[in-house]
């Protein structure tokens, strides 16, 4: 098996909606955890999300709630890149990831010569 580096997004409370939405934008294959399904025994956290794996065809992300108490991380201190060639599909992911967050860098092409935009999303993910 190939060494891969995988990005893993930390939310308070939010993990099991961020995870849904970005399966919504992917495609992909979504499996969540709940704390009460690895035995978690605060009833705080039973229905947050101990681990989320989102696989796709082309990359995997995860994510987690953290426990009740707990500070999350607050972004921007981690963002994802999507690199993908100018297409109908690189622009949708654009503007499905831009619904209800902010658009910082329409999707243009970039002096190097790819398509790039920023965008903070819904969940502040940058």
């Amino acid at each position: 098996m190939a060494t891969r580096l995988i990005p893993y997004l930390h939310f308070d409370g939010t993990a099991r909606e961020a995870m849904e939405f970005y399966r919504s934008v992917f495609g992909g294959t979504l499996e969540l955890a709940r704390y009460a399904d690895m035995g978690a025994h605060d009833p705080a956290d039973a229905e947050r999300i101990m681990h989320g794996d989102l696989a796709t065809d082309h990359f995997e992300l995860m994510g987690s709630d953290v426990p009740t108490g707990q500070a999350a991380p607050r972004p921007p201190a981690h963002g994802v890149a999507v690199s993908a060639e100018d297409s109908p599909q690189s622009r949708e992911y654009v503007e499905r990831l831009a619904e209800g967050g902010t658009v910082i860098v329409p999707l243009e092409t970039a002096p190097w010569g790819n398509a790039f935009g920023m965008v903070i999303d819904r969940y502040g993910i940058e």
